[in-house]
C-alpha cells in the first residue's frame, strides 16, 4: 500500500475518513488543494539556499547551541536521529513564532518559546519565514480539526490546546549521498517526529522514505508537485492510545547529484497541553498505553535525547 493523497477540497466527512485510514496504516499522507501559494513555498527554498551558502563563520554566529529557544543554525553532523547510525548528513536552520523576553514562558525558559536568530546578511528572511509560519500554522489547525472528526470527536476537541503553540520551521539541506557511504549513513536517520503534526514541503530531488505497515519495506515518498507530505508525530499515538501511528521515516539523497532541500513545519500544541488518551480510545477496565504528560515535557525530553541538551 502506497502513501495516500488527501484532497482538502473534499467534504469534511471524506477528509476525516481518508485521514483515519492513513493514520491507522502508517501515519503518512500527501495533501493537495491546501490553499498555500506555491510562491510562498518556493521562497523558503530560496532562503535556505542563500542561508546555507553563507560562510561558515557567519552561520556559527547564529548557532542553535547559542539559543535557549533552540533556534538557529546547525552544521552537518550535529544531530543523530538514529542512534544506530552515523551522525546525520544534513545542514539545517530552525526558527519559529517569536515570543518576547517578558512572555512568562520565555522567562521560565520553556522549550520552544523565545526569540529567533537571523543572519545579518539576509535582512528580509525573517518576514518571509513569518508569513510561511502563519499560513502553515493555520493549515495545521485545520488538520487537527480533521483529526478530531476522524476520531468521531467534536472538531473543536483540540482547540483549547492551540493558543500559543510550539511551532518550529526548519530549513534543510541534504548534500548528495557519498558513493562510498556505508549502510549506516543517512541524510536523516530513521526516526519518528516528536510533536503532533509535521507538514513537509520537499523539492523534486526525492529521498524521503517511509516505513510501510509491514515494518520491513521502505516506501519512497516521491515528490508530488503542489503537495505537502503530512505525518503524525509521537503525541498522536499518546492521544489516541496507539490507534493512530507515528511512523519511522528517513532521508537518503541518492537519486540526485545535487543538494536536496526540504522545509518541514512541526506543529505542537501549547507547552502545558495535557497529552493523554482521548475519550473512546481506551477499552473500559484497561489501562492506557502511555502515561499522561504535557506537550512541553515530551518535547524537552526528545531534544535532550537527540542533542544532549538540558531539558526545559
Amino acid at each position: 500500500m502506497g502513501i495516500p493523497v488527501v484532497s482538502l477540497a473534499k467534504s469534511d466527512l471524506e477528509i476525516a475518513a481518508a485521514i483515519r485510514a492513513a493514520a491507522t496504516a502508517h501515519g503518512f499522507f500527501y495533501i493537495v488543494d491546501h490553499g498555500i501559494p506555491q510562491s510562498l513555498i518556493d521562497a523558503q527554498y530560496e532562503w535556505a539556499k542563500r542561508l546555507f551558502a553563507l560562510p561558515e563563520a557567519s552561520k556559527r554566529k547564529i548557532s542553535l547551541f547559542n539559543s535557549k529557544a533552540k533556534r538557529g543554525w546547525e552544521a552537518i553532523g550535529d544531530q543523530t536521529l538514529d542512534a544506530e547510525a552515523e551522525p546525520d548528513r544534513k545542514e539545517s536552520f530552525y526558527c519559529g513564532v517569536p515570543y518576547g523576553p517578558e512572555h512568562p514562558y520565555v522567562k521560565a525558559e520553556l522549550n520552544g518559546y523565545g526569540a529567533n536568530q537571523w543572519p545579518e546578511e539576509l535582512p528580509a528572511m525573517a518576514e518571509s519565514c513569518a508569513a510561511y509560519i502563519e499560513a502553515t500554522t493555520k493549515l495545521c489547525e485545520g488538520l487537527m480539526r480533521h483529526l478530531a472528526r476522524s476520531l468521531d470527536l467534536p472538531p473543536t476537541q483540540f482547540d483549547h490546546t492551540m493558543a500559543e503553540p510550539m511551532i518550529t520551521l526548519r530549513l534543510l539541506r541534504y548534500p548528495p549521498h557519498p558513493a562510498d557511504a556505508g549502510a549506516n549513513v543517512f541524510g536523516a536517520g530513521a526516526h519518528t517526529d516528536w510533536g503532533a503534526i509535521t507538514v513537509l514541503a520537499q523539492d523534486d530531488s526525492g529521498g524521503l522514505q517511509v516505513l510501510d505497515a509491514d515494518g520491513k519495506t521502505w516506501l519512497d515518498a516521491t515528490p508530488i508537485p503542489g503537495s505537502f507530505v503530512v505525518n503524525l508525530g509521537d503525541m498522536i499515538p499518546r492521544w489516541t492510545n496507539g490507534l493512530y501511528r507515528s511512523n519511522l521515516h528517513r532521508v537518503i539523497n541518492k537519486a540526485s547529484a545535487h543538494d536536496r532541500y526540504s522545509v518541514p513545519l512541526f506543529y505542537s500544541p501549547n507547552y502545558h497541553a495535557k497529552i493523554e488518551a482521548l475519550p473512546g480510545t481506551v477499552i473500559p477496565g484497561e489501562k492506557p498505553m502511555h502515561e499522561p504528560c504535557t506537550a512541553g515535557e515530551h518535547l524537552a525530553e526528545m531534544y535532550r535525547k537527540s542533542y544532549g541538551l538540558k531539558a526545559a
